[in-house]
């Protein structure tokens, strides 16, 4: 295929989805001028916590004892641990902080699924299917704010069966790439999540911190989510079944991201192969789900939202491969072109994100710990963070990937961040 041809048809992509996504700056005006939505009656829930955890000895009490510490009944929530494949004292750690622990070892089956369906598998038959209103879902690194689950009782209370809550982070201010991380979730839980909520649109699950009704759970017989990103794939399927997540802007957590460049590309690889796995498995229901009334506009943002990433990776594996074929074979191929067309789609990855990062840096300002100085410099250096990745997705059709651990050895406590809020300052 011509190099010219494969740019042009490049270019036609992008200025598509720019297209199709410009009502996400409508998102931005919304979050920036309407408050968040908010509810004030609300039921007492039983819950339980699931936290799957490989090796998270460092950083698994802190979590547990954030739980602890929360201003709901103590007895209406209780803390399940599954130890998934561990070789250090996670399981021992966990118990003696107060959870109750199971163990799995199977290295056939990797990944978070496998260990989230084991650890409901378990837990339904020790205690059975009702009795649980609903199940927290955590990762080992998260810590929870001191009201985080009477937030999310409050809208779980208000008839949605899912619900996703604010995203923020132990160590935004480490380095440039744990604050690329970090805006990125920010953005995500303000001026996406937080606008579609005031709209009555369909919010989306990312990772960690949410809330599921046991119905869901009993319908499905477990979480039949085993792609890279089941996270990803679990909303779809429930968007597509007419599901409307829910949001709760105030119920804060906080993670550990990864601070190395070498961490982050991998993780980073691992998502894009996991858009393109769940695309493959739940895209179909999805898209046939934009031309219902229950769910289209849902579906639609969803499709938007993760489509971009899939068609720029194939597309952008194919540009390169088409490039280094005509450098080689083509004379007189005229690299400036393809050079040109380049320079300005970086140019244009730049500016966009730096607009989206300085933003979301201003609107949650008060919210990131760090000097000043830092919060400057983070939103020059966060349109960097995801302009790489262009290679990323790239490079994640041509290799095979699996789930890798990312260790994590930050010890903050929620008392240290609930008290100073001056952790990351410098």
């Amino acid at each position: 295929m011509d190099a010219e041809l494969i740019t042009n048809l490049n270019s036609m992509i992008v200025l598509l989805f720019c297209a199709l996504s410009a009502y996400q700056y409508i998102y931005i005006l919304v979050s920036v001028l309407f408050s968040s939505r908010r509810f004030t009656t609300a039921k007492e829930h039983r819950y339980a916590v699931l936290i799957c955890a490989r090796n998270e000895e460092n950083v698994i009490a802190q979590l547990i004892d954030s739980i602890k510490k929360q201003d709901y009944p103590s007895e209406l929530v209780d803390i399940y641990l599954l130890a998934d494949n561990c070789t250090d004292q996670t399981a021992a750690v966990a118990e003696a902080a107060g959870a109750i622990v199971y163990e799995r070892h199977d290295l056939t089956k990797i990944g978070k699924g496998y260990a989230m369906h084991t650890l409901l598998t378990r837990l339904r038959q020790d205690k059975g299917e009702e009795y649980y209103d609903g199940y927290f879902v955590f990762d080992a690194d998260n810590l929870l704010a001191p009201d985080y689950i009477r937030q999310m009782n409050t809208v779980f209370s208000n008839g949605y069966r899912i619900v996703t809550s604010y995203r923020n982070s132990k160590n935004f201010c480490h380095n440039w790439v744990t604050a690329g991380y970090g805006v990125m979730f920010l953005r995500e839980a303000r001026h996406m999540n937080n606008a579609r909520m005031i709209l009555h649109s369909s919010c989306a699950v990312s990772g960690t911190g949410f809330l599921v009704h046991r119905d869901i759970i009993n319908e499905n017989d477990g979480w039949p989510y085993y792609t890279l990103t089941e996270d990803l794939e679990f909303t779809m399927d429930r968007i597509a079944k007419g599901d409307r997540i829910g949001y709760c802007h105030d119920a804060i957590f906080y993670d550990e991201q990864p601070t190395k460049f070498r961490q982050s590309w991998s993780q980073r690889i691992r998502w894009t192969k996991g858009f393109i796995q769940a695309f493959f498995k739940r895209g179909g229901a999805v898209l046939r789900g934009m031309f219902t009334k229950r769910c289209g506009f849902s579906c639609f943002d969803e499709i938007v939202s993760t489509m971009p990433n899939i068609l720029l990776a194939f597309f952008g594996a194919i540009s390169a491969v088409t490039m280094v074929y005509s450098l080689i074979f083509v004379d007189g191929y005229d690299f400036s072109h393809f050079l040109q067309s380049f320079i300005m789609y970086l140019g244009s990855i730049y500016a966009v994100n730096f607009f989206l990062g300085l933003l979301t840096i201003i609107t949650e300002w008060k919210k990131i710990n760090g000097s000043t100085g830092r919060k400057i410099r983070y939103a020059f250096t966060f349109p960097l963070f995801m302009m790489t990745g262009v290679p990323i997705n790239i490079v994640a059709v041509f290799v095979k990937v699996k789930w890798k651990h990312i260790e994590h050895s930050d010890a903050t406590t929620i008392d240290q961040i609930s008290t100073t809020g001056t952790k990351n300052k410098a």
